[in-house]
């Protein structure tokens, strides 16, 4: 199929794509010979198209727009050491002719939606109706539609509905409107949920929790304020629907007691991947006849860099510092870094020393000006293999433990005293909060390589130090946000629900406090898989007997400067009242940012704070701002891009992406007829 003819000749012949035949993985992806249109009108190949279409649930994980369509440009993620004019600084360059990432969305998305269009059309004619799998397959054909779809939506507004399997070139299309489209999707949810078992044999098959996930979300985003100017007679029952269709999701899809289980991954398709609150994955493995032209590439996009310091080297469990997303300060103080483990689990603060031999030593100089430790010999190495050689401190403003040393980019004096490790500090002695000037000796657009990373993604069972193709599953779905669609739900029905609300978002406060007698100076994430991984243990690479930079150390306790303990913050997590939510220490400052004055901003403020504490990163938030109208003011506030003056937000133009010009010069007038400029024109989104 040709990158430029997008949806135009989308015959199902090329459907198939990927497709491939089940073995012992359900999404085992050996390629095979592309078949006539005719083999679709049989149940083998019914069921082959479906494992195909599968496939497409990867694309959002597979390369580079998995980080700028989905989470630049936002509140918790700014660029890092590559660079984002366009989508995260939202500058010239985000404009119709971008093919890095709009031309593969349009074309992977419409390409899910032919083969969806196949399945929904042949299945009732050409697969058996007795057989076991005959509503399950035609329950996948309309989820993929309807999700593939909505993907779209969420990107473009209003697309070309197209709801026929193609029987050649076609080149008429018009866009339909977004109530046309929204409409759409949910009927196609709906045929999903009500002919989906609510179970499946195989991990990362579709269910009906996954309909009902989806409905959820799709109601939700029709009845927010990006489509204000048209979904009024929508609203009221859109958020019945919301609270219906989550709270289902809840109680089957039981959220897992620890937030950690989410991310302890030890090697792929482990008992990680298999917990009861991912709802759905997109489903990746160590098995390379499965990885497709690109793999699972997230683990590239997060990382800091940490190679160029003395005494680390890249290994497998650090991954391949690719750095793309760096972590904002709204993302580190949005976080009750105390009693929230949710925080520690979702970042990694202590890298390890795996290069003895390159690691620094005490400095005569330094010794002799009385600054180093007890003891510290001249030449002696300040840290060794299996030791921590990189840590982040994670303090607040008015800590002054912390001073900068000498002109060695890491070098810090702690009470007075070096650092054996090379340290990045927050904020250093009297500097003042700041969300977006440059403080301390981390990665604030002027050191941008140097930042708390978020390790969901973390991969150490990858076959080489230099494989971008990543073995983790992808979350796609997962419980613990239909609790909080369903809060904001609550939330939106007016003051009266505000209780309800709470109920669902101590769900997730309750799990995300620590446990009586729970470790917190412990890390765990998927780094910790090279352990497991026979790369490195049957061929002595990926790292060295020196150690790896994976760490199962946090620095939870000198970060916050408290003492040791075992004791629940469960309690502290938990919302008593709405006035916790309205006076919450950690949230004001936000509030204050933004202008929130009112209990109903406050309220969604909080909401959408929330949101990010339990699922940063986790791709929703460029469309979770965008749907809530609140992404030009939190990218102002919070994004460090909007005071680079490469770029500016305009909410005319920027709370939607330009269709590809690929695909406008390609279509036609329904004589055939090329379109003209002003044509072309009036099927763009404003602005581009």
């Amino acid at each position: 199929m040709k990158n430029n003819i997008y949806l135009l000749a989308f015959m199902a012949a090329s459907t198939l794509g990927l497709a491939t035949s089940c073995s012992s993985d359900f999404l085992d992806e050996k390629l095979t010979t592309q078949y006539s249109t005719d083999h679709f009108k049989t149940q083998s190949g019914l069921d082959e198209l479906s494992v195909g279409t599968y496939q497409k649930l990867k694309f959002q994980f597979n390369y580079t727009w998995g980080i700028k369509a989905f989470n630049w440009g936002v509140d918790e993620f700014t660029d890092a050491n590559n660079s984002g004019p366009d989508y995260n600084n939202y500058g010239e360059t985000l404009n119709s002719t971008n093919t890095e990432v709009n031309s593969p969305i349009w074309d992977n998305y419409f390409s899910g939606i032919e083969s969806a269009n196949t399945m929904i059309a042949n299945i009732p004619q050409y697969y058996n109706k007795s057989d076991a799998n005959y509503n399950t397959r035609l329950g996948e054909g309309y989820f993929f539609r309807g999700f593939y779809y909505y993907r779209l939506v969420q990107q473009y507004g209003g697309v070309p509905l197209k709801l026929q399997p193609s029987a050649g070139v076609e080149t008429y299309f018009t866009r339909a409107s977004e109530d046309a489209c929204f409409a759409q999707i949910i009927s196609d949810l709906e045929q999903a949920y009500n002919l989906l078992p609510t179970k499946q044999d195989g991990t990362g098959k579709i269910t009906k929790w996954a309909a009902a996930h989806f409905l959820a979300s799709v109601h939700l985003a029709r009845a927010s304020e990006l489509y204000s100017s048209w979904n009024k007679d929508y609203v009221s029952s859109d958020l019945e629907a919301v609270i219906k269709y989550g709270k289902e999701v809840v109680t089957a899809c039981p959220i897992c007691s620890n937030y950690v289980d989410l991310w302890n991954y030890t090697k792929a398709n482990d008992v990680n991947e298999k917990v009861s609150e991912v709802v759905l994955a997109a489903q990746f493995s160590d098995d390379q006849n499965t990885w497709g032209r690109y793999g699972n590439q997230m683990h590239l996009y997060y990382p800091a860099v940490y190679q160029d310091m003395s005494g680390t080297k890249r290994d497998i469990s650090g991954d391949r510092e690719f750095c793309y997303a760096r972590s904002t300060n709204y993302t580190m103080d949005v976080f009750d870094r105390v009693n929230d483990s949710r925080f520690w689990k979702s970042f990694v603060t202590c890298y390890g020393c795996n290069s003895s031999s390159d690691a620094p030593a005490w400095n005569a100089a330094a010794i002799a000006a009385g600054v180093c430790p007890s003891g510290a010999a001249a030449n002696a190495k300040r840290f060794v293999g299996g030791q921590v050689a990189t840590k982040y401190i994670v303090n607040n403003a008015g800590d002054n433990r912390y001073v900068k040393y000498g002109t060695a980019e890491a070098d810090v004096l702690k009470n007075g005293v070096l650092d054996a490790t090379h340290t990045f500090v927050r904020y250093f002695k009297d500097e003042k909060n700041s969300w977006l000037d440059a403080h301390g000796n981390e990665g604030y657009y002027g050191a941008q390589k140097r930042f708390v990373a978020l390790s969901k993604f973390r991969d150490g069972y990858r076959i080489a130090i230099a494989s971008q193709f990543g073995t983790r599953d992808a979350i796609i779905a997962r419980s613990a946000e239909d609790a909080l669609m369903v809060a904001e739900a609550y939330i939106r029905q007016g003051e009266s629900h505000y209780d309800d609300a709470l109920t669902y978002i101590n769900m997730l406060r309750d799990r995300a406090g620590y446990a009586s007698g729970e470790d917190r100076a412990v890390n765990v994430d998927g780094g910790q898989a090279y352990k497991n991984n026979a790369y490195c243990k049957d061929k002595g690479g990926g790292y060295s007997a020196d150690g790896a930079i994976f760490s199962s150390e946090n620095t939870y306790y000198e970060s916050n400067n408290v003492s040791a303990t075992t004791e629940s913050t469960k309690s502290a997590m938990h919302l008593n009242s709405v006035s916790d939510v309205y006076n919450s220490v950690v949230d004001s400052p936000i509030y204050q940012a933004l202008g929130c004055t009112t209990n109903a901003q406050k309220m969604l403020c909080f909401l959408l704070d929330e949101r990010t504490r339990e699922l940063c990163g986790e791709s929703l938030r460029w469309y979770d701002l965008a749907r809530t109208k609140t992404l030009e003011a939190r990218w102002n506030a919070f994004n460090d891009g909007s005071v680079r003056g490469v770029g500016k937000f305009d909410a005319a133009k920027h709370y939607y992406r330009p269709i590809p010009q690929t695909f406008l010069n390609s279509i036609t007038k329904a004589n055939g007829v090329s379109l003209s400029d002003d044509e072309k024109q009036v099927l763009q989104n404003p602005g581009y």
